[in-house]
This record gives C-alpha cells, sequence and structure tokens, in this order.
C-alpha cells in the first residue's frame, strides 16, 4: 500500500513538472498560439513634432467650385507627426492640414524619409484630412486635374514634401521611452449623411444629361427628400503615447467627419481637426512641456457625411463657431474614454503595403461629344445643370488618363489596434464593414492617404447615382470599393 502511495504521488509530481514545462514552451513561442505575454527587456518608445506647411498668400483655395484668392492665414497649417518604435519596428503617421495630396508626393516624401532615417516606406503613413480652406498640393489651376503622375513638382509641392521628411526626422530626435493605450467614444450628434434619396419623378439632374435618385446637399426642408441614403459613423477612435511618468506625449485621433467650414472668404485655416488638436492639449494639461505636446485628428471614412443635418431645422453660426463647437465635443468625448483606457509598456508594431490595380473610369464617346457641345454653347444658353461646363471641361481632360492604376493600400498593427487606410473620399459604409469584419478588437480607417484619387461610392451607391458617383469626381471602377475592402482585410489578417 505505501509502494502504491508513493507512486501516485511520482506520477502527480511529473504531471506538475510537464504542466510547467509546457506551459513555459508556449509562451516562450509565439507560433504556438499563445501570447507571449513576457515582455522584460523590452522598451517601447514614442515621439512626436510638428511642421508647418503653410503656404504663401495669393494662391486658390481648393474645395468649392472656384478658387478664391488665399488672402489671409486664419490659422497655419501643418504636418502633424507621431513615431512608434518596439525595438524592432517603427510606425510613422503622417496628418497634414490640405485637401488632398497626390500619390507621387506621398511616394517621394517616404523615398527621402528612408533614406534619412532607414523608416521603410511601407512603415509610413502620409494622409490629408480634407479642408476646405487650403491651396493645393495636387497641382495648380487646371494640373490638378490633368493625369500628371512622374512629372516635375511644383514649388509648393517641393516645400511640403521637405517638410514631410523634416517632421519625421524631428519626432524621430524626439524618442522616449513610452507608454500606448487606444480607446473610442461615439459624437452621434454631428455626422449626417449628406446624399439623400428624392421622391420619385423629382426633377434631380446630372451634369452629363442623366437623372439621379439622390442629390447630394439637397437643402433643409426640402420637400422632396425622401431619406438619407446610407449611415453615418459616429465612432471617434483614438491612439495615446506618453512617457514612461504619465506626461502626454501625442494623441492621434480619427472622426468620420468631411469637415465643418464656416470660414471667411479667402482665409487659409486647417478647420475643426486643428482646433481639436488644441483643445485636448489644453484637457490633457498638456501645455508647456518639452518636447511639445502634439494632438493630431485624421479624417476617417466620410465620403457621404458632413456636418448639416438637413432633416432638421437649420440654424446659422458666426464664423468658426461651428468648428469650435464640433471639436469641444469630439476631444471631450477623447477625454472622458481616455480617462479609462489601459496604458500597455510594450505591444507588438507590424505593417503591411500593398498595390491594388484598379481600372480607370473612361467617357465613352458619346459623353465626350456631348462635353464638346456643351462648351460650344453661348453663355446665355440654358444649361441642363449648372455645372455642365464644369464637368464638360474635367471629362476632356480625363480623356487623357490611363486605363487603369495603382493605388496604395496600407496595414498597422499597434498590439490588438488594427489600423487602415484608403486613398479616396471613402463612404462610411466601406469603413463601417472594415471595423465590422476586422480581426482586430479595435480598427478605424485613415482615409485620404498615400494619395488622392476622387470618391468612392460602393456599388450600391453608384446606382443611385449623385455628385459622389459622377465620372471625375468618382475615378476608378464601380466596385473598387469592394476590391479594396477585401484587400485591406487581408491584409489585417496577415497581420494579425
Amino acid at each position: 500500500m505505501k509502494n502504491i502511495k508513493i507512486a501516485i504521488r511520482s506520477i502527480g509530481l511529473i504531471f506538475v513538472l510537464l504542466t510547467i514545462s509546457a506551459t513555459q514552451f508556449l509562451f516562450a513561442n509565439p507560433a504556438s498560439g499563445l501570447n507571449p505575454g513576457n515582455d522584460e527587456g523590452k522598451v517601447f518608445k514614442a515621439g512626436a513634432a510638428t511642421s508647418n506647411i503653410t503656404p504663401f498668400l495669393g494662391g486658390g483655395i481648393i474645395g468649392g467650385w472656384g478658387t478664391p484668392e488665399a488672402t489671409h492665414i486664419h490659422d497655419e497649417l501643418h504636418a502633424r507627426c507621431l513615431v512608434m518604435d518596439d525595438g524592432s519596428t517603427k510606425l510613422v503617421f503622417i496628418v497634414a492640414d490640405l485637401l488632398g495630396i497626390d500619390q507621387d508626393v506621398t511616394e517621394e516624401a517616404k523615398r527621402i524619409i528612408e533614406k534619412e532615417t532607414g523608416i521603410p516606406e511601407s512603415n509610413v503613413i502620409i494622409s490629408a484630412i480634407h479642408t476646405h480652406s487650403a491651396t493645393s498640393a495636387m497641382g495648380e489651376g487646371i494640373n490638378r486635374r490633368k493625369w500628371r503622375y512622374g512629372e516635375p513638382f511644383d514649388e509648393y509641392q517641393n516645400f511640403v514634401i521637405r517638410r514631410f521628411a523634416d517632421v519625421v526626422r524631428i519626432a524621430v530626435n524626439n524618442l522616449e521611452p513610452a507608454r500606448v493605450g487606444w480607446g473610442k467614444g461615439d459624437v452621434p450628434e454631428h455626422v449626417f449623411v449628406r446624399r439623400w434619396l428624392m421622391k420619385p419623378g423629382a426633377n434631380v439632374p446630372d451634369p452629363f444629361g442623366g437623372q439621379d435618385r439622390v442629390k447630394m446637399n439637397p437643402g433643409t426642408g426640402n420637400p422632396d427628400m425622401v431619406k438619407p441614403s446610407g449611415e453615418t459613423d459616429p465612432e471617434v477612435s483614438f491612439i495615446s503615447v506618453q512617457s514612461k511618468e504619465g506626461k502626454p506625449i501625442a494623441l492621434l485621433a480619427n472622426y468620420s467627419l468631411h469637415y465643418v467650414g464656416g470660414v471667411r472668404g479667402g482665409n487659409i485655416s486647417a478647420d475643426y481637426f486643428a482646433v481639436f488638436a488644441d483643445r485636448i492639449q489644453e484637457l490633457l494639461k498638456a501645455d508647456r512641456q518639452d518636447p511639445p505636446f502634439v494632438g493630431i485628428m485624421s479624417n476617417g471614412t466620410s465620403g457621404n457625411v458632413n456636418n448639416v443635418n438637413y432633416g432638421g431645422k437649420s440654424k446659422r453660426h458666426a464664423p468658426y463657431e461651428k468648428m469650435r463647437i464640433v471639436a469641444e465635443d469630439v476631444a471631450r468625448e477623447v477625454f472622458r474614454v481616455h480617462n479609462k483606457i489601459e496604458f500597455h509598456d510594450w505591444v507588438p508594431l507590424a505593417a503591411a503595403s500593398e498595390k491594388l490595380t484598379l481600372k480607370v473610369r473612361k467617357p465613352d464617346p458619346e459623353m465626350i461629344e456631348r462635353a464638346k457641345n456643351s462648351l460650344k454653347k453661348p453663355e446665355s444658353a440654358k444649361l441642363i445643370h449648372p455645372h455642365e461646363k464644369i464637368y464638360a471641361e474635367r471629362l476632356l481632360y480625363f480623356v487623357d488618363w490611363p486605363d487603369q492604376m495603382d493605388v496604395i493600400l496600407q496595414a498597422f498593427r499597434i498590439g490588438d489596434l488594427g489600423i487602415a487606410t484608403s486613398p479616396f473620399e471613402t463612404f462610411t459604409d466601406t469603413g463601417m464593414r472594415i471595423k465590422e469584419k476586422s480581426p482586430f478588437e479595435t480598427t478605424f480607417t485613415i482615409e485620404l492617404a498615400n494619395g488622392y484619387h476622387g470618391y468612392l461610392p460602393t456599388p450600391e451607391q453608384h446606382e443611385l447615382g449623385g455628385y459622389e458617383t459622377w465620372i471625375t469626381t468618382s475615378r476608378v471602377e464601380k466596385d473598387a470599393s469592394v476590391k479594396m475592402e477585401n484587400k485591406l482585410l487581408e491584409m489585417l489578417s496577415s497581420l494579425k
């Protein structure tokens, strides 16, 4: 009996030792399927910086139907940068106070960044906020409409490229041991679908002689409105980095709101994005520190969304008042959630970058002939659409575009946070599906990143027509959003 008890104890001891050994093996080998969990000896770093990219006065402000002269600087434009380093991988975010940035401009900036810092081009995301109160970094005048990929850059583009490279170098110089956390809140009161389904039989012409079923910005109280043609994404997501001692270093947020506007004529402004950056700095009590704290707001998937509630009552605001209201509410929600997030001393970083080939929407011979005839109409002639001649001119420039083009897609991993990019003004439907299907616990998409290629409606929205679907406004094939969504989900899965 005594020998049996000893044998049982021995078997139990062997089982315990085998369990401990197996557990040690699993935690030491990530490929086994478990999180390593042991970050001892690993150092996470973060650094941030800003670089002034304010243009000279006298250029044309883009974003509307004309290009009024820039006559005043209300607030300076910046490139805002965050760099993170897990010890083996560095990730870079550059968010620029511009309407959009040409793909070859971002590629040249990344080439210089890699040469001067060693950070691979694939690990750098360069995006625009989409302010409608800045001059063009996509060519001046008609050059903004022409296919100019590979041609020499203009003066402002060269300036912006150099400042992008500089801001990364400064942020790298500011790298220090840090902690990182992320979170998300909801600010539904400032996002509204701007595309409305109209009643059957309502006169909704397009500039090419057809009829649309939806209308962008239909006006408050329009009797022909039925309902919004899509959904909004009320979520504000953010990444926060702070020193080991808890000093705020930077906060990068993402909100799916096109822009706010409400500026005085001729004014240069970074819109509510810059107001948010200032306000979150105040709320985090990050003033008067060295290096300076950097607040950043990137644009989410907001191609069909703006800040006007056409289903409600209109309200007038003083210049800049509304952007301050929006920035205040978004910053306060971020601050509320920020007080509850978990900060990590170390998380793994990873990046993926791929080119996606898409067909260009070329006009057919009938459209080309109609455009030529439109431009021949005398000034006194009645037009089929207020912008008939504008789109006729744009369409004829579009004839010389290639039949297909490669767009750059990227995905970042920061611990269990996934970030995707889109080089388009992307509809929220696409952004919401990426969030839903992503393998990461939290995911958001930065639009207008690594290029500017027009609007990206879903195939369903293309069927409804409307400004965002018009050829030249929407430049790529009608199922491009599906192809981009599938590719981005593949890339996120590869990082997970």
